[in-house]
């Protein structure tokens, strides 16, 4: 293995020659099979774009119709009330840790800009977290972690299937992220995990099949038995945040079931996926400006019911969305409108039988929790709610059309100015943003860009103005924003430059970029 970017401080203690050689032993076992399934991604989306749609396999109607359950939760996993998610940096990683919080999602992903120190330090410290070494200071105010308290459950979740780490390479290619991110991690740190009674436990993002599914099992029973750790030892948890992966959900389970610990329901990752995967279709999958698609739309709500569905027929976790809400100090109105807000999501949630959910910001962690805790009381979990009243059809979850909300130019300014931030704040190495009393990441960029594409290339006139959404408007808009941007304190106008060429070739082009980030790493050093 080449390893190109900088050995920074105590980068030696995480990319040792063992370790490097594990993750190598992973790129030459595995790569090839994830290149053919990105390829069968490809293949996919031409038969959807040529008019096809999504439906439930028939080829494995055997494995929906199958008396099968995924293995019992593993320890520190069998109560999720509240998860709290955010990047792998000192101060997060402490003041998640330390939040009362069930678990942690540790985050290489959407939450985490890629640039290398971020990907080797976020390693060192989660490593440095379990030995309990961890500490930051700041602004003269110390972070530690409670002495004797028990911090929240650490599930990491690498990077995507189609990203890749090019700062590694084995034999002149380019390593997964994913096998990079999840290799280093187990390497390290699966053993200190088994020593605090707990294990190796995993979120895997943007799977679109069974079969990668199937892939990471195989990365996991290759990984334990290569390390001398039992098997079934790993835990995943699975995004449900493509639209092709909502149709294969107990498939998913199935390939993973030693080795499951459940299903989670990501909302923004999941509108993205549904505009990206019938983009061509012209107003049939057509839907309103953002902040108008609630969980309670038609699709949205089946697919949630189909989650906790799908996972409590199996004996799996359902884990429900984020609380992305940034409590304000200064504003107490803006808090109480905006926590009342996230009670009623998670009433809802917890109302469905979810087994609990998500929230942003150590301050929503109380409240998240009171919520779960009146319906779960001294329970851990809603398993027993099998939900067999739930009736989700293919039909249902592509009834997109249904969905009620306009298209207006306060949204559209809206998606501008919060991918505009986002993505200078990403290229300057923040993977999770503060915008508007909001925590953004990677998956709010990517909404706000693909709305833009589809109303651009669907003529959408807007609701307030009557102007049609045109390339030049958009043009003229992000030039508006980019004004009242940069009379703001800390504007970087190099990194504002490089963002607006990258959403102009994202949001504008004629081709649809599968992914920012793509295209954003590639420009990253």
């Amino acid at each position: 293995m080449e390893i190109t970017g900088p050995m920074h401080d105590r980068f030696d203690e995480i990319l040792t020659p063992e370790a490097l050689d594990f993750v190598a032993a992973l790129h030459r076992r595995f790569d090839a099979r994830r290149l053919e399934l990105l390829q069968a991604r490809q293949v996919r989306q031409a038969e959807l774009s040529a008019g096809g749609t999504l439906d439930f396999l028939p080829e494995t109607k055997a494995v929906r119709e199958g008396d099968w359950r995924v293995a019992a939760p593993a320890p520190g996993l069998e109560d999720r009330r509240v998860e709290i998610t955010g990047p792998v940096d000192q101060k997060m990683t402490i003041n998640a840790l330390n939040s009362g919080a069930k678990v942690w999602l540790a985050d290489f992903e959407d939450a985490n800009s890629p640039l290398w120190e971020n990907c080797v330090r976020g390693q060192l410290n989660l490593r440095n977290a379990l030995d309990r070494t961890i500490d930051f200071e700041t602004g003269g105010k110390s972070y530690t972690l409670k002495p004797d308290a028990e911090l929240a459950t650490v599930v990491v979740r690498p990077r995507g299937w189609h990203l890749n780490e090019k700062h590694a390479k084995v034999d002149g290619e380019e390593v997964s992220g994913s096998l990079f991110d999840f290799g280093l991690y187990f390497f390290h740190c699966a053993q200190r995990q088994l020593a605090k009674g707990r294990g190796p436990y995993f979120y895997l993002p943007k799977m679109e099949s069974h079969l990668e599914a199937r892939l990471w099992n195989d990365v996991f029973t290759h990984a334990q038995e290569a390390l001398g750790i039992p098997q079934g030892t790993i835990r995943a948890t699975v995004l449900i945040e493509t639209y092709p992966a909502a149709f294969e959900m107990e498939e998913i389970l199935y390939e993973l079931r030693e080795h499951s610990a459940g299903l989670n329901a990501g909302r923004w990752d999941y509108l993205f996926s549904v505009i990206k995967k019938f983009r061509t279709r012209g107003r049939e999958f057509l839907l309103p400006e953002r902040n108008a698609v609630t969980m309670t739309a038609p699709f949205m709500r089946a697919y949630t019911e189909l989650l906790v569905r799908t996972c409590h027929k199996r004996g799996a976790h359902a884990i429900g969305g984020m609380a992305a809400f940034i409590p304000s100090r200064r504003d107490p109105e803006v808090n109480a409108v905006a926590l009342e807000k996230v009670r009623a999501d998670k009433t809802r949630e917890s109302g469905d039988g979810f087994d609990g959910s998500w929230v942003a910001h150590p301050d929503l962690v109380p409240i998240c929790r009171e919520v779960f805790d009146g319906v779960l009381g001294e329970r851990p979990n809603q398993l027993d709610r099998t939900r067999e009243d739930v009736q989700v059809g293919a039909e249902d979850l592509l009834d997109v059309a249904a969905t009620p909300g306009g298209i207006t130019e306060t949204g559209l300014r809206s998606n501008v100015d919060v991918a505009l931030r986002y993505l200078a704040a990403w290229m300057g190495g923040l993977g999770a943003v503060a915008i508007h009393n909001l925590m953004e990441d990677a998956a709010t960029a990517e909404i706000s860009r693909s709305q833009i594409w589809q109303w651009i290339h669907n003529g959408i006139a807007l609701a307030d103005t009557g102007q049609t959404v045109t390339r030049d408007l958009v043009e003229r808009i992000i030039a508006e924003e980019l004004v009242t941007i940069a009379q703001e304190p800390g504007y970087d106008a190099g990194l504002y430059a490089q963002a607006e060429t990258l959403f102009k070739e994202v949001a504008l082009d004629e081709d649809f970029a599968e992914f920012l980030t793509l295209p954003a790493y590639a420009r990253m050093p």
